[in-house]
């Protein structure tokens, strides 16, 4: 299936027009929580105004080629390589990541970094948010990361279980598009519907991950009295693989391919390109322009893109909110804005768990519980890497097909944080800059060149094996998003500072994680080429030893939900307890991350809250121009 854009959408909606139109629901953002929203809603005839602060060009195909060209042209393949640089509305980068020295905050880049660990978090201010630069890994949260608290005395209990997410976790699949396999995901008490299937039918395991599993799979493993048995399984996917017959009581699944104002018949079907990360080269993988889309179609959805949300502007008598004040600027790189404010019955900060609370904190609104931009959560990564003993068909397939998720869940969690492991098939590209700096060692220091160099390429790259241990950190309020004015942006918007350790629970994790990293190498033959730099930028020391801990753009945390007022942000709706037409949704909600890519999670909870949503609207009028309430007893 195509889904086509409606021609002209991200000029459609002209700013000053959307100002005179009182709508049913405005939006801050059009990323995955923004775009499910503005469908569910537009879907039961709702009107909706959708802000989004970065420029919307991958509207359209060419729109979205113009963001290839940037990165085959980047020199610096990162995350962000594909897109454009924006004075008016800055993204992260992780080649910012800078080593912070006590008492000496770094506000070289947009996100100003107090420490005390630094942390390269990045996220993507474009249309269709970070899922455009996603690795797109769907695993769903496991039953006992809703329990942490109860069951092993670290983080948060969820005011909600796995049995009242699971229905959504199901949408959320849908939405998205997910290949997995049932049988290769119920294990650590994760359970699914009599007859579910996904989708689509699981994307096979690459070589590499056959090869690690060929002498992997068995290994036994004991921690805190529990034996585990290791063993390599596919990864769910948010990327289009054979549709599963059986889906949907046999009615099966329609892929969503490429998204453009036209029909582009690409995307059906995973290429195996090896640069998911940060784009897919022919759209196969989910972005959320993919459930945009309809919802744009519908007429009910205005977009106006680079508009950046400035102030949150509250009824000081009904604590409710008036209306959001934004900035619309012209081009990426003008100095020419328009202030403009949009009305609404509801509003929903949809950005993410470092923008959502920089925007209220900005507009003078810390909670009544003061948690407010605290507890902010990333995943802590620590890369092991080796060369395998003989050719592994490493750098084919996407970025991650398989790994080892058995350490996910355990009784070890009551000391020690639990982790996922990621078996990368494009070598060591993130530990050490692969392949790139393998063609250079090899002819500064091997003095190689033609044959010998190609043939010296080959052995090494086809030989990598890198192994990146997921970790998960617990909620804690120190760790935490805050603002100054003296750090702002080019649009006089406060810039965010974020405050952040790894708390020991957390570094034992990573400690094991080497240990066992070694044990794995030992098993497979291979040559353990893991060297951790003291003067890398996420250096940390535990119990006398360095690693390299990098964060994983998994972010959670910042408004937490929760059923106590005074201990959360907002209630189990993701509704705020202070203003009660005011959602801030996503993974600043999250009060656990445990050890899975939030993305899936953050889905599954917006079409909880769009429900929530409409029931509060049911009782509101249609939308009217500001005008005719002007006119009103006149």
């Amino acid at each position: 299936m195509y889904v086509k854009f409606p021609e002209g959408a991200a000029n459609r909606t002209d700013h000053d027009d959307a100002a005179e139109v009182l709508y049913d629901a405005v939006i801050v953002g059009a990323g995955i929580a923004g775009a499910i929203i503005a469908a569910r809603l537009s879907e039961a005839g709702k009107r909706v105004l959708i802000l989004e602060a970065g420029p919307a060009e991958d509207l359209t195909l060419r729109g979205y080629e113009s963001y290839l060209d940037r990165f085959y042209s980047a020199t610096s393949k990162d995350n962000q390589a594909p897109y454009p640089v924006s004075l008016n509305a800055p993204m992260p980068r992780g080649t910012d990541a800078r080593k912070i020295f006590p008492g000496t905050p770094d506000a070289s880049a947009y996100i100003v970094q107090s420490g005390p660990f630094a942390t390269d978090t990045t996220y993507t201010r474009v249309l269709g948010g970070t899922t455009m630069h996603w690795e797109a890994k769907t695993l769903r949260m496991l039953p006992d990361d809703f329990r942490m608290r109860t069951l092993y005395g670290e983080g948060n209990d969820w005011p909600i279980g796995y049995d009242d997410l699971a229905p959504y976790y199901n949408e959320a699949e849908r939405e998205i598009g997910v290949s997995a396999d049932v049988e290769d995901q119920a294990y650590l008490g994760m359970t699914f519907d009599d007859g579910y299937v996904f989708p689509m039918k699981g994307l096979p395991l690459s070589y590499l991950d056959k090869m690690v599993a060929k002498d992997l799979d068995g290994m036994p493993v004991e921690l805190d009295g529990e034996r585990t048995e290791l063993k390599v399984r596919p990864f769910p996917q948010g990327r289009n693989g054979i549709p599963n017959p059986a889906y949907d009581g046999g009615d099966g699944y329609l892929p969503k391919g490429a998204v453009s104002t036209y029909q582009v018949e690409v995307g059906g079907r995973c290429q195996g390109n090896n640069n998911c990360v940060p784009i897919c080269p022919v759209q196969a993988k989910y972005n959320a322009g993919k459930t945009l889309a309809p919802a744009l179609r519908s007429g009910l959805v205005d977009l106006v893109a680079q508009a950046v949300a400035y102030k949150v502007h509250i009824d000081e008598e009904t604590g409710r909110v008036r209306e959001i004040e934004y900035r619309r600027y012209e081009r990426p790189d003008s100095t020419e804005w328009t202030t403009v404010r949009a009305r609404g019955r509801i509003f929903v900060l949809a950005a993410n768990a470092v923008e959502n609370p920089r925007l209220m904190l900005a507009s003078g609104l810390h909670s009544s519980s003061g948690m407010m931009g605290r507890n902010f959560m990333d995943h802590a990564y620590l890369l092991a890497w080796a060369l395998m003993p003989e050719v592994a068909g490493t750098w084919r397939g996407t970025n991650c097909t398989g790994g080892i998720t058995d350490l996910r869940g355990g009784r070890f969690r009551r000391r020690q944080a639990a982790f996922s492991v990621d078996i990368h098939n494009d070598g060591w590209g993130w530990a050490r800059g692969a392949p790139t700096t393998d063609l250079i060692d090899l002819v500064d220091n091997g003095g190689r060149y033609g044959e010998t160099l190609r043939q010296g390429l080959v052995d090494r790259l086809s030989r990598q094996l890198q192994l990146a241990f997921m970790v998960e950190v617990p909620a804690n309020p120190s760790n935490r998003v805050s603002v100054d004015p003296a750090y702002t942006d080019h649009l006089g918007n406060m810039r965010p500072i974020l405050s952040y350790s790894t708390p020991d629970y957390t570094m034992r994790g990573i400690a094991y994680a080497r240990q066992l990293s070694k044990r794995i190498f030992a098993r497979l033959g291979a040559e353990d080429h893991t060297d951790y730099d003291p003067n890398f930028w996420g250096y940390a020391t535990y119990d006398g030893q360095g690693y390299e801990v990098r964060g994983g753009n998994h972010l959670a945390g910042t408004h937490m939900m929760g059923t106590d007022p005074s201990m959360s942000v907002v209630d189990v709706d993701q509704r705020s307890w202070d203003h009660r037409n005011l959602y801030l949704v996503g993974g600043g909600s999250l009060p656990t991350i445990g050890t899975a890519n939030v993305t899936l999670t953050i889905a599954a909870l917006c079409l909880r809250s769009a429900r929530a949503m409409l029931t509060q609207l049911d009782q509101e009028q249609s939308p009217i121009r500001i005008a005719q309430l002007q006119g009103v007893g006149a």
